[in-house]
């Protein structure tokens, strides 16, 4: 999993509350388990005019000009300014494989669904909770100054604007201090198990010792 410190990019305003994981990722993608792939079709439904299914070339796939996605101004973006609730809905890992693969790495909103959250933690992500008021400011800030960019701070826990902008913004955020560190240095939970796998290792071979019958082919 790749680290998190620290970004500056762009945010992308997605305007509505109660974003599913189905509008995230429609379920026609789920057949594949590869993690990567999905970025074209992330919010499929609202980004292209057509029925979306998989295999089919996007490039040439007619598309909904209004959806923020599209807009030219928000090309690049990697922080995500979302509504409360996002993410609810189904279970599937598949929305925050979608969301990473297209480039987002932070998702800031008043809350998430429970499960989501804690799929974004897992893959990379960073999902920030803020007050509502606060989430407000930052949509008014960024849909009113083009290309406007922001700079998320996990060591110091800040969201601040880049110097050269007129609009000046401050903003502490508060995160679990193990999903913080997981973050920061790139750890799933495969990559904390494998952290101990000499002891893992030495438990075995204490146990092939004790009860060798257990380990016969």
């Amino acid at each position: 999993m790749e680290k998190f410190t620290k970004i500056t990019a762009i945010a992308l305003p997605l305007d509505r509350a109660n974003v599913d994981t189905d509008a995230i990722i429609p379920k026609q993608f789920l057949k594949s388990i590869k993690r990567s792939g999905f970025g074209p079709n992330l919010f499929d439904e609202w980004r292209y005019l057509d029925q979306g299914e998989p295999g089919m070339d996007n490039s040439k796939r007619p598309v909904n000009t209004d959806f923020v996605l599209n807009q030219p101004r928000y090309a690049g973006a990697e922080i995500l300014l979302a509504r409360d609730n996002f993410g609810c809905g189904s279970s599937r890992e598949h929305a925050p494989w979608a969301l990473e693969d297209f480039g987002i790495r932070v998702i800031i909103a008043p809350g998430f669904a429970d499960i989501f959250y804690n799929n974004c933690f897992k893959n990379g992500l960073l999902p920030i909770i803020l007050p509502e008021e606060t989430v407000e400011h930052l949509f008014n800030v960024v849909e009113a100054n083009e290309g406007f960019q922001l700079t998320v701070d996990l060591e110091q826990q800040k969201i601040i604007s880049v110097q050269s902008s007129a609009v000046d913004i401050n903003i502490d955020f508060e995160l679990d201090k193990f999903r913080r560190q997981c973050l920061l240095e790139g750890l799933d939970e495969i990559g904390l198990t494998l952290e101990h796998a000499d002891e893992i290792r030495q438990y075995e071979a204490r146990k092939k010792d004790i009860t060798p019958w257990l380990f016969q082919d």
